[in-house]
């Protein structure tokens, strides 16, 4: 999977922080996580039940 060709989206609440936050994208099967100010830096691929593992976690 090139993370290159992926749609990416943020929050639309995002402009209120100074634009630090991250960005979605979704693909057959993952959901890919990036930095907003670092779109060519590192990305985070995984599985959508881990993903929504990982927000269940977050939110308790």
């Amino acid at each position: 999977m090139d993370v290159n060709d992926l749609v990416w989206r943020k929050s639309s609440r995002s402009a209120s922080n100074g634009g630090e936050c991250g960005e979605l994208a979704s693909a057959p099967g993952v959901v890919a996580v990036r930095d907003s100010k670092n779109p060519d830096g590192p990305t985070l691929t995984m599985g959508r039940d881990e993903f929504a593992a990982l927000l269940a976690a977050l939110t308790h």
